[in-house]
């Protein structure tokens, strides 16, 4: 298929970037880049890709980390990362981004696993896992879907600094999941917390201080992240950015474009045009 490239300073080609068909909780890319960095941004999703040509370079947790053709990066939500070619050639890499929430409906409750080194060796990860991503435009059915989160949970326990044993509480974890879907639900609506304490039975501050265990970010940040979703969806129909924000419930198109850039390294602007 062919892409088209973001062009820089002096007419430098930059990122492409083509999402294969998505499945709830999981979402798919192959993504290229030449010249151009994506600035330092941070997902609510489990980041876990690999590299197919060129080095690709990023700045992790106070630490330079390179990755080269074959290797996997694994990058927990929310923590902040950005990205580089290691060479004047570039690099390629396939992605997926998995919500947390799956990953913990496939551990069976246990809490998120934290893989300190993001750089994984081929061999450490399954080769089912990079089947579905060389395999980009194949859709994710739903019985796929949970195999897809199985494996992820998997190489993230696998590779996790600390093993994971004990399990979270099942009702505090559908109380919170409560909390969430409201969230999602309407995601240009700014809600109440004493809306969230309705919704949970719990109060605010267990609210504050489990979501993030339990999902990987916090609730303004996890809106946030929804908020996106809704103006990504309007962008690739076609409708102006100004509007897309609107519709996302942005304060304005200069809110948005803030918001998008420290979530994906690029401008809404980058980003369409990068699309293929």
């Amino acid at each position: 298929m062919e892409t088209r490239p973001v062009r820089g300073g002096a007419g430098r080609p930059g990122h492409r970037l083509r999402f294969g068909p998505a499945a709830e909780g999981i979402e798919r890319l192959a993504a290229s880049l030449v010249g151009e960095a994506f600035a330092p941004h941070r997902h609510d999703t489990y980041a876990i890709g690999v590299t197919l040509a060129g080095v690709q370079t990023f700045r992790y947790r106070g630490e330079l980390r390179r990755c080269l053709p074959g290797e996997w990066h694994v990058l927990h939500p929310d923590e902040l990362h950005d990205g580089a070619a290691g060479t004047d050639a570039g690099f390629g890499y396939r992605i997926f981004y998995v919500d947390p929430y799956l990953i913990q409906e496939a551990l069976g409750g246990r809490p998120l696993p934290f893989v300190a080194d993001p750089v994984v060796r081929p061999e450490g990860m399954s080769p089912a896992l990079l089947a579905w991503l060389r395999h980009l435009d194949e859709p994710l059915e739903e019985l796929a879907r949970l195999e897809v989160a199985l494996l992820v949970a998997a190489a993230l326990e696998r590779h996790a600094d600390v093993p994971v044993r004990r399990r979270r509480d099942p009702l505090a974890v559908e109380a919170l999941a409560r909390v969430r879907e409201l969230i999602a639900a309407d995601p240009a609506t700014r809600h109440p917390v004493a809306e969230f304490e309705r919704v949970s039975g719990l109060d605010r501050w267990t609210i504050a201080r489990q979501f993030r265990a339990a999902f990987g970010t916090s609730p303004t940040r996890y809106r946030t992240m929804r908020q996106l979703d809704v103006a990504r969806h309007a962008m690739r129909g076609g409708l102006p950015l100004r509007e897309a924000a609107l519709r996302a419930g942005f304060a304005d198109q200069s809110h948005l474009t803030r918001m998008f850039k420290r979530a994906y390294g690029l401008t809404p602007g980058e980003w369409t045009t990068a699309l293929t």
